[in-house]
Parts: structure tokens; sequence; C-alpha cells
């Protein structure tokens, strides 16, 4: 079983930066990574991907202030997220994605609020 643990949300200012750790239990070495989020109300939606090698996507509306990346020797994807705006608001879900099934985190709450 697949366990993944997402950690580092919290309560941020307007314009502040928060970082986001996502510790999986097996090795993600070869597993495709990403970050999701949800907002109450909202459909879950894809953030950032995060691909075997290294290469990362990311949706439009964090990009150039979003940057994903991993740590297979840690076993850990990060997603640092800067010049946060309030409709970042969510529940930011860690994804693995392999062969035999997709596994979730339980989330991190991310609230921007003055």
């Amino acid at each position: 079983q697949v366990q993944l643990v997402e950690s580092g949300g919290g309560l941020v200012q307007p314009g502040g930066s928060l970082k986001l750790s996502c510790a999986v239990s097996v090795s993600i070495f070869n597993i495709p990574m990403g970050w999701y989020r949800q907002a109450t109300g909202k459909q879950r939606e894809l953030v950032a991907v995060v691909s075997r090698s290294g290469n990362t996507n990311y949706a439009e509306s964090v990009k150039g202030r979003f940057t994903s990346s991993r740590d297979n020797a840690k076993n850990t994807v990060y997603l640092q997220m800067n010049s946060l705006k309030p409709e970042d608001t969510a529940v930011y879900y860690c994804n693995a994605r392999t062969p035999q099934s997709n596994y979730w985190g339980q989330g991190t709450q991310v609230t921007v609020s003055s």
C-alpha cells in the first residue's frame, strides 16, 4: 500500500509563501507525481506535475509563482508557492500515479487571507 503524507500548509497573507512537502512510503523513482487542489464548492484541479525525470508542468493560474520538485532519495515531493493569492486557498493534495493505481494523500489546508 502506497501512503502519501502532505505537510506545510497553513495561513498566510496575500503575497506570502509556503512550501508543501509530500512524503511517500515507497520509492518514487519511477512514479510520476502531482499536486492538486480543491477549493470549497469546486472540483479538484491539477496544480503541477513532476515527471519521473523531474520535468514539470503547471496550471496556467500558478505559472511563475509555484515550483514543484522531487527528491527521489528522500521519497519526497515539494511544492514551493510564492506570491500567494486569496484564490489559491484550497486543500492541496499530493498524487502518485503508479501502473497499479492512483494514490492520494489526506490533503493539507492552505488559506491565503489578510
